[in-house]
């Protein structure tokens, strides 16, 4: 009796395992990709800023403005924070002593450290005649810790650089949205920049 109680139970398991390799075998594991938080941004509205630093412009009412008060913080760095979005405009407001020329380069080597890892940086000039406003817009494509750079300058006295950074690993493709909303109110900053 126990050889054919053995048989049986043998031959069922083996049916089993014949069952379960080719019912796997047909199906194919398909990882489910990743996904990245829904960002909500706020309707656009900005404020007018008046700095103590020679210029005033207009910056969105879901930032908050403020000086840099860090020991090596110079006299006029102000950052525009948005806390939500995890976001930082830096801003830098020099008074020109015949120094043009190097605070241009200055601004251009800060934007030209992230070749390293961008795909392309590509430049747009800044022409406002009617705010005595000229400069270079850098938008700094791929996975780079910032995103946009700037300088604006009236070529005489007052210079004008920024950039945007977010607080977290550099995604280009999570960060898109978020970046072309914040790169059209640092454009909205620019158009409305007076020198003071």
């Amino acid at each position: 009796m126990r050889p054919i109680r053995f048989y049986k139970l043998s031959l069922a398991l083996g049916i089993a395992i014949i069952f379960i390799l080719t019912a796997c075998r047909h199906k194919t594991y398909t990882p489910k990709p990743r996904g990245y938080f829904r960002l909500d941004f706020p309707e656009k509205s900005y404020k007018p800023f008046h700095s103590d630093c020679h210029f005033s412009l207009e910056i969105p009412v879901y930032g908050e403005i403020g000086l840099v008060k860090k020991s090596y913080a110079e006299p006029c760095w102000y950052n525009i924070n948005f806390k939500n979005a995890k976001a930082t405009i830096y801003l830098t407001y020099k008074r020109l002593k015949g120094d043009l020329d190097a605070h241009i380069e200055d601004v251009r080597t800060i934007a030209y450290k992230h070749i390293v890892k961008a795909d392309d940086i590509i430049e747009s000039d800044i022409n406002i005649p009617e705010h005595n406003v000229y400069g270079v817009l850098y938008d700094i494509k791929g996975n780079t810790a910032s995103s946009v750079n700037f300088y604006v300058t009236d070529s005489t006295t007052d210079f004008l650089s920024g950039s945007l950074y977010f607080n977290v690993p550099p995604n280009k493709d999570s960060l898109a949205p978020a970046i072309e909303f914040f790169r059209s109110d640092i454009i909205h900053l620019i158009h409305t920049l007076h020198w003071d």
